[in-house]
């Protein structure tokens, strides 16, 4: 029965063979590649993939390398300077410190200092001869050995100038990159392996040098060669990288799947324009015109105005009703409303200008009662950005305009969707909102975390609004609900701002809304 090695065999690609011969001697991924012939690249391949076979394991190394350089070179074919001035005091017998500067190479003119002392390491007496001057003198006998350098440039030219610095050969490295353009340290990141069990028995399998067709050829098929041919067999369990195909933004996937739950319970989006009148945006909905929200810090105001483009008549009945109440039963807000105020341009606060809108279109004849209209779409304010808050969001805005609809109903419409965005329950709080009486903050309890979160706003329209708007009093149910916030728990992000973060990888792995 065949050992699981031999079994492995038949199904290396040709990469792996090619490492194959050589695994047991080198222990880097740059000496295989030179030992097979291939690039590092591919050799590297071949080392992963007999990784995820079990074969042998990776890891990553800093490595030093010598760099030998011209002067260097130079000396392993004309010798060191040292050894030059050895071989003239051979001759010569005697040689002053100044004579032996006549005997430095040409290539290396200022080695005096290093010559004298790797002289004196060699064991030359240092003397002063009849002169004063200080000399070295040759005597019979005297064994100058071939240094560790000029070993270390041996080996280097047999490696093309270039040796990793290993134990052995950090001493004499050390010495030599003293020398001023002997050499220069390279650092980079080694790939080394070992050879695990499975791997050593591999490089002694039976039939490990067999040829294997990698492929079926026409050529094959003419000459029928296929029959002879031993194909490799393709691993289908092996582990192969993750190929990403196209997709939507995942936040652009929760805006669809968004836009489908409202759409399957009947309701028609709405649209509309991104710059808006404060009119629309604001008066319309009955929000006082020294209410904080106006302020700078909280809109994005335009510098163009709008004035003379508000419509007669709404503006008619909205300024009325701001001033005194009209014929809504209120007494309005008692001050003297702006025009130029109302005028102001501004990028929208709220995804509530839309309702404010359809209110119209339905006193207009445009929309007809009963009617629902929801929208998904981007507001703007004018916030600090932080790891709750966006200057630019998503809304959820939705209205139900029919008689009889109370606060049940509402309710029941923001159950169905938490429902379907996945969380378990939906609760709501009584609060305060200039536009709608009773208002409510909507509360989902977040299963994981054990706690209620609250994810927006809602209620009923006050009078002031829809009949305004609408002409006659009619029950309008309303919300308006932050995307971010509520499909971040879906996500897993602690962080609002990472649904943002221009990350290519994230995009690519972020789970589909597949509920």
């Amino acid at each position: 029965m065949a050992t699981k090695a031999e079994r492995l065999v038949a199904g290396l690609h040709k990469y792996e063979r090619a490492v194959l011969p050589h695994l047991t001697t080198k222990g880097t991924l740059s000496e295989l590649a030179r030992a097979s012939g291939l690039q590092e690249v591919e050799a590297m391949r071949a080392l992963q993939w007999l990784e995820g076979k079990g074969c042998l394991t990776i890891a990553t190394e800093e490595q030093a390398f010598l760099i030998i350089l011209a002067k260097g070179r130079e000396a392993k074919l004309h010798g060191l300077p040292e050894r030059q001035a050895l071989q003239a005091l051979l001759k010569e017998k005697e040689l002053t410190v100044d004579q032996i500067k006549k005997h430095l190479p040409a290539y290396d003119k200022d080695a005096l200092g290093a010559v004298v002392g790797a002289l004196k390491r060699m064991g030359v007496p240092f003397i002063t001869n009849k002169s004063g001057k200080p000399a070295f003198k040759w005597v019979d006998g005297l064994d100058a050995p071939v240094s560790e350098s000029e070993k270390l440039l041996s080996e280097a030219a047999d490696h093309g100038w270039r040796l990793p610095v290993t134990a052995a050969r950090k001493e004499a490295a050390a010495e030599l990159l003293k020398r001023k353009g002997y050499g220069s340290l390279e650092k980079r990141k080694e790939k080394k392996y070992t050879l695990t069990p499975l791997g050593v028995a591999l490089t002694k399998a039976k039939n490990r040098g067999k040829e294997y067709a990698e492929r079926l050829t026409p050529k094959m098929l003419v000459d029928g060669s296929w029959k002879e041919a031993a194909f490799r067999p393709y691993n289908v369990t092996i582990n192969v990288p993750a190929k990403s195909g196209g997709r939507a933004h995942f936040v652009n996937e929760a805006i669809a799947y968004i836009k489908r739950i409202w759409l399957d319970m009947g309701f028609e989006e709405m649209t509309g324009e991104h710059v808006q009148t404060a009119f629309w945006d604001l008066d319309a909905l009955f929000v006082p015109q020294d209410h904080p929200a106006r302020e700078m810090q909280d809109t994005f105001y335009l510098e163009q105005p709008a004035a003379g483009k508000l419509p007669p008549d709404v503006h008619k009945r909205v300024k009325r009703v701001h001033e005194d109440g009209g014929d809504t039963g209120s007494v309005g807000w008692r001050y003297a409303f702006s025009d130029e105020e109302a005028a102001r341009t501004l990028l929208r606060t709220h995804t509530t200008v839309l309702s404010a809108h359809y209110l119209d279109k339905i006193r207009r004849g445009e929309k007809r009662l009963p009617a629902k209209f929801f929208s998904v779409n981007k507001v703007y304010r004018n916030e600090a950005l932080d790891w709750k808050h966006l200057f630019e969001f998503h809304q959820v805005e939705g209205i139900v305009v029919a008689d009889n609809m109370t606060l049940g109903h509402l309710k029941g419409y923001l159950r169905e969707f938490f429902t379907k965005m996945g969380f378990a329950d939906v609760r709501i709080r009584p609060a305060h909102f200039p536009y709608t009486e009773p208002s409510c903050e909507v509360d989902v309890y977040d299963k994981k975390k054990k706690q209620w979160v609250e994810l927006g706003g809602a209620g009923i329209f006050r009078p002031e609004v829809t009949k305004t708007l609408i002409g006659r009093e009619v029950p309008v149910l309303a919300w308006g609900l932050g995307m971010e916030r509520i499909i971040k728990e879906y996500y897993d992000l602690e962080d609002i701002r990472d649904l943002y973060r221009n990350d290519l990888e994230q995009s690519k792995t972020m789970k589909a809304w597949l509920r």
